[in-house]
């Protein structure tokens, strides 16, 4: 079972950062699109263009959009894993999700996030979502570890390349502020 730390690898984590990063902000931005708002995508948020806020269920909807694509990915690439064996190139994929959503939830501290603004919403508390969605996608990645016996230096060393790789991409979308669409 391959478990190396190698340049491919950690081009590999950086690759599954950018792609689940930017799915999982696109669903937001056709979701906002779709409900009528002219929207503006970056790297790591989707805004209206005039800076106003989605009312109601719309914000609700434009909300869980993205933590619901990103938690289709994980299950996509979970059953993949499960059913075609180990494949250290594709469980970024999975391990990503994971960490964005515990790392979103994480962020409720400072400011409702998705999984954080539909509990406020629905009444249900700041952290009940996210701590129900990070539980799901940490049970996935239990999963496979133990059906692969991952072992703790290789969980490591990829939480320190998806930190690194992810820490890049939002101080990058903060400094440049690129707009995708």
């Amino acid at each position: 079972m391959d478990q190396k730390i190698t340049l491919k690898y950690i081009i590999a984590i950086a690759g599954a950062v950018l792609f689940t990063w930017v799915l999982h902000e696109f669903m937001h931005w056709v979701t906002a699109e779709l409900l009528g708002y002219d929207s503006i995508m970056r790297l790591n948020s989707v805004s209206t263009i005039d800076g106003g806020e989605h009312a109601g269920w719309d914000g609700v909807y434009t909300s869980a959009s993205g933590p619901l694509i990103t938690i289709l990915q994980a299950t996509v690439v979970f059953l993949y894993l499960k059913a075609k064996g180990w494949n250290k190139w594709v469980y970024p994929l999975l391990f990503v999700p994971f960490y964005m959503r515990l790392l979103a939830g994480i962020m409720n501290f400072m400011m409702p996030n998705d999984e954080g603004r539909i509990g406020e919403f629905l009444g249900i508390g700041l952290f009940t979502i996210s701590i129900v969605v990070s539980g799901f996608l940490f049970f996935l990645v239990y999963k496979i570890s133990r059906k692969y016996a991952l072992n703790w230096k290789f969980h490591l060393w990829t939480t320190l390349w998806v930190l690194s790789a992810s820490s890049t991409l939002i101080m990058v979308d903060q400094f440049f502020s690129i707009r995708i669409l």
